[in-house]
């Protein structure tokens, strides 16, 4: 009876001892993970935009300061305007101008124009058969002695200018008739494209001259103050971009076959683990690298892993740029997949 005792109480030690070791690995962690569940480690990304005036001024207005809360298209500073707004005034005149030589050379010559031409080859006409004339009656006096050579010489040069002032007069007249050379509208016109561009470059930057932010975001820095002198490279606000929140996370290779852009997963922090953040998965590096000493974890230390892109879908204040998160896939994350 005793040996049967002794037996059964054998039994049943060896029965704990069994089912104290088959428990242990799950107590040091060791497979404590289902197989149909991923986790993945990363960090926030850091988003942050150094802003600058892409004209040089005089820095007028700084309108937000440092932790400061903004929307995409909101101000933030202006410069001073005046010598933007001399530049367009300039360029207005100069378009107008050259708007107006361009209707001018388009319209061609006016109808009274052409009818003083037409008067002044009338003229010149009338000159040249006078001045004819008179060199005729020199020619037939000069036989006789009754005229020198010399007032013969000159009722021939008389004559001569008379004939040149007439065909001028006539060239003229065929010009205006004519009308404006095509070459002359073509170049009016290209000349005023050139101020129209120059017009335009003008605007723009007055446009310039007030700095908006591109997207929402928290003000980081204020780097210049009001009255300070600006050029295009210097960085007057840093801002931190909120939206969208992006997590920078890493997978080893043999699990990279079970993620696929646009797969849902959850995103938990060590602030609130218990609340966990619904992403997306946006992107997956097609090339391997080595992983960062920032999400390093024992078995990941010499592996090459593949980084991916997680998109926050409701993210909140409490997710903040370089946060340490927890990424986790499960089976009902990758349904519908490809």
């Amino acid at each position: 009876m005793r040996k049967l005792i002794a037996i059964i109480v054998l039994l049943l030690v060896a029965g704990a001892a069994a089912a104290w070791w088959f428990d242990f690995p799950s107590r040091l962690g060791w497979g404590s993970q289902p197989d149909d569940r991923l986790t993945l480690y990363g960090n926030v990304d850091i988003r942050q935009v150094q802003l600058g005036f892409r004209v040089a001024g005089r820095l007028r207005q700084a309108l937000v300061d440092e932790g400061d809360t903004v929307k995409a298209g909101d101000i933030l500073a202006r410069l001073d305007t005046a010598p933007a707004e001399d530049s367009v005034r300039a360029a207005e005149a100069k378009v107008a101008g050259l708007r107006a030589t361009l209707k001018k050379l388009q319209a061609g010559p006016r109808a009274a124009e052409i009818a003083q031409a037409q008067a002044l080859y009338t003229e010149s006409q009338a000159d040249l058969q006078n001045a004819s004339q008179a060199f005729e009656r020199a020619r037939q006096l000069r036989p006789g002695g009754s005229i020198s050579q010399a007032g013969l010489d000159q009722a021939k040069a008389m004559k001569d200018m008379a004939s040149a002032r007439s065909q001028s007069a006539f060239e003229a007249l065929r010009l205006l008739q004519e009308g404006t050379r095509p070459e002359d509208i073509a170049l009016a016109r290209a000349n005023l494209q050139a101020a129209e561009a120059e017009l335009s470059s003008a605007k723009t930057s007055l446009d310039d001259t007030d700095l908006a932010t591109p997207a929402d975001g928290v003000v980081l820095s204020r780097v210049r103050e009001p009255g300070a002198i600006v050029s295009p490279s210097d960085i007057v606000y840093v801002l931190s971009l909120t939206k969208p929140v992006w997590v920078r996370a890493y997978i080893s290779e043999p699990d990279l076959g079970r993620v696929h852009p646009g797969m849902m997963v959850d995103v938990v922090s060590d602030t609130a683990p218990d609340k966990p953040y619904q992403g997306k998965v946006g992107f997956i590096s097609p090339v391997a690298e080595f992983t960062p000493k920032s999400v390093e974890t024992p078995d990941l230390r010499t592996d090459l892993v593949y980084r991916l892109r997680i998109i926050i879908e409701n993210a909140d204040t409490r997710l903040r740029q370089g946060m340490p998160v927890t990424v986790r896939i499960g089976a009902e994350n990758g349904e519908g997949g490809p």
